[in-house]
């Protein structure tokens, strides 16, 4: 009898999301006969999601087992598999003070999870606990393939591969082939009759090409639809998941670089020096810019999620749709051997030639039995390769500070950084790299509380 996949799950008190990952795995015939390892320190949240993975079992029919475990080293055990999602320091405190302290500076963010300086912090906050976890896979699985859902996904991958060269890990994100979606529905047309090829780094990747297939099979680039749509005031479409983030900063750099980007306007404002200023009030009216956005989607989905926990607790089946992750791709693809094409963030090994060696790159990445096989790109258009340097250099500086321990990377990485640079002075930023390292104490490494000698 063929032996049947153990899937670990980290972080599996994000049960929506957990929800989600493990209803795709179950619904490929070659899982369904799966263990699910749930894993979390939260226990409360831990129960609620075993809940909601029994009754995706039955739901399904399927003969998958689910155990549960607050020890990281015996959910690993064995594992073929390790998706992980987690955010270390929770909404509260550690979401809030990445927004309140900047913001006593005068420097406003949108979403904070990926560059800037709430994307630093969390970058040094999150790797450790990866690396923890990386260091208990070569003890009990070191074969295992890591699935890494955490943002600040460039960061991470990047330091994981680093210090762990030889973990099989892959950063995964929706905003390549979410983006599709988008783009589709603004032009009225099927998403499957989209033809793309994507790259760059995560959440600053760019298309390529964008093409619709055509009934006679020839092909036609979307980008002068999509240009004058925006000109003439037809794209983007109303947003039809959150009226506060309309898509016009995205549209607005299609006509100022050619190419579309992958990562959603209210992140991409805040990678960049041009659209949140203080006192451009107008700026952000004219762009449709949600300042402090992510904090208020915090409160809203744990108030949804308090009547959604009841619903699933009382409810005799749930509900189950194919989302559109990679990772149920990717596991079905390895097990069986079945190719596939994802976009995943791999460290650079001369795939983007334009880009620095070693850094983090989201590219087109085959997947089968001998793992994932990351595509060659070449080189990028120079304005776009020099865009993402500019991202890469925050990025590369955080995690020298975290491989080297030395607190000075820490500042430089937020000095370099587009957004923060264009609207503090150098001793701004230092003191507000000071106040939030001191307000995160708890929750980084000991080697982050040791000054530096000041600078003349």
């Amino acid at each position: 009898m063929a032996r049947n996949p153990k899937i670990t799950f980290i972080g599996a008190g994000s049960t929506t999301f957990m929800k989600n990952i493990i209803g795709d795995i179950l619904q490929r015939s070659a899982l369904s006969g799966a263990h699910v390892a749930l894993m979390d320190i939260n226990e409360e949240r831990l129960g609620e999601s075993e809940i909601v993975a029994r009754k995706l079992i039955s739901t399904l029919g399927v003969s998958a087992t689910v155990s549960t475990h607050t020890n990281q080293m015996e959910a690993l055990d064995s594992t073929d598999f390790v998706v992980v999602a987690f955010q270390i320091g929770g909404f509260e405190p550690c979401t809030v003070t990445d927004f309140e302290i900047p913001k006593k500076y005068g420097l406003r963010q949108t979403i904070a999870d990926t560059l800037g300086i709430g994307g630093i912090m969390r970058g040094l906050r999150t790797v450790p606990h990866l690396w923890s976890i990386c260091e208990d896979i070569l003890k009990v699985c070191p074969d295992a393939v890591m699935l890494q859902y955490v943002n600040p996904m460039a960061i991470n991958t990047w330091a994981i591969a680093q210090k762990y060269p030889q973990i099989k890990q892959v950063g995964l994100c929706h905003s390549v082939q979410g983006t599709v979606k988008e783009l589709a529905h603004d032009l009225d047309i099927d998403p499957a009759n989209i033809r793309f090829r994507c790259a760059g780094i995560n959440h600053m990747a760019f298309y390529q090409y964008l093409e619709e297939i055509k009934e006679d099979g020839t092909f036609e680039d979307l980008t002068p639809r999509l240009m004058e749509g925006y000109r003439e005031g037809r794209y983007p479409k109303p947003s039809t998941w959150n009226p506060r983030c309309q898509n016009v900063v995205r549209y607005e750099m299609l006509t100022r670089l050619g190419h579309f980007v992958t990562e959603s306007s209210e992140h991409f404002a805040e990678y960049v020096p041009w659209f949140i200023k203080r006192d451009r009030p107008d700026l952000l009216e004219k762009f449709s810019i949600p300042l402090d956005e992510y904090p208020v989607r915090c409160v809203e989905q744990i108030e949804r999620w308090k009547s959604q926990v009841e619903d699933y607790k009382n409810a005799e089946s749930i509900e189950v749709e194919r989302s559109h992750e990679y990772a149920s791709t990717i596991m079905n693809s390895i097990w069986t051997g079945e190719p596939a094409v994802i976009y995943g963030n791999v460290q650079n090994k001369s795939y983007i030639t334009s880009l620095p060696q070693d850094c983090a790159v989201e590219v087109p990445c085959l997947v089968d039995r001998n793992g994932i096989q990351p595509t060659h790109i070449g080189k990028l258009p120079a304005q776009l390769a020099a865009l993402m340097r500019t991202n890469i250099g925050p990025q590369e500086l955080t995690v020298e500070a975290l491989m080297t321990e030395k607190r000075e990377h820490i500042y430089h990485a937020a000095m370099l950084d587009p957004h923060t640079a264009a609207e503090l002075d150098l001793d701004q930023i230092w003191a507000m790299v000071d106040e939030l390292l001191e307000a995160h104490k708890d929750w980084l490494p000991a080697w982050t509380q040791k000054q530096v000698l000041e600078t003349a």
